[in-house]
């Protein structure tokens, strides 16, 4: 690495956070440059991502942008052990199973939720905790018999639902008939050199 990582984001937003946390897991130099919605929308940063979204990182003039892709290029360049993201087929494709969660049911059902309330957007509220709702219970039911939501041990699964799901109650969502995601909210953060996502200003 010829010069710590550059990451475009938001300290608010679980996608960046999602993203900012991996680093901090593999003990990467990185520099965190806020970028607000307005700075998305200009050329700098439409070069960067075409979509105007965040997070965006800068390895050393690679780009890469969107926080799935993000775990997947850095758990596959810096982790040498392969246990963040597994190369056996099997654990592979479970990992990849739960970035789609990530990518579904997270990002519109609690994500969404707290879009409302936090930030103040237009949004389905009784759709978006329906949705909340029914993955809670499937991951709970998941998590009942498991550690972690993938493997064994922790992938880019569990860092990319991880900050969604410990925000929900900021979009309204509670977590407490849920005790066996608490736990594993509280298995990753345990982990060296976690950093929680600050809390939305009330």
């Amino acid at each position: 690495m010829n010069q710590p990582i550059r990451l475009y984001g938001g300290k608010l937003s679980g996608h960046s956070h999602r993203v900012e946390l991996f680093l901090r897991l593999l003990d990467l130099p990185f520099e965190f440059v806020a970028t607000p919605p307005p700075d998305r929308k200009t050329p700098a940063f439409l070069a960067m991502n075409a979509f105007g979204e965040i997070p965006v990182i800068d390895d050393s003039g690679v780009t890469i942008a969107d926080s799935n892709a993000i775990l997947v290029y850095l758990a596959t360049r810096y982790d040498e052990s392969r246990t963040w993201l597994p190369v056996e087929a099997t654990e592979l494709a479970q990992v990849q199973r739960w970035l789609s969660v990530a990518a579904g049911p997270l990002a519109f059902g609690p994500a969404t939720a707290r879009l409302g309330t936090v930030f103040g957007r237009s949004v389905d509220r009784e759709r978006s905790t329906e949705i909340a709702d029914r993955l809670f219970r499937v991951m709970d039911e998941h998590l009942a018999q498991r550690r972690f939501v993938a493997t064994d041990v922790p992938t880019v699964a569990d860092i990319a639902c991880y900050s969604y799901t410990r925000a929900a109650p900021e979009g309204g969502v509670s977590l407490d008939p849920h005790p066996n995601i608490v736990r594993w909210l509280e298995r990753i953060e345990a982990l060296p050199r976690f950093e929680p996502m600050p809390p939305a200003p009330r």
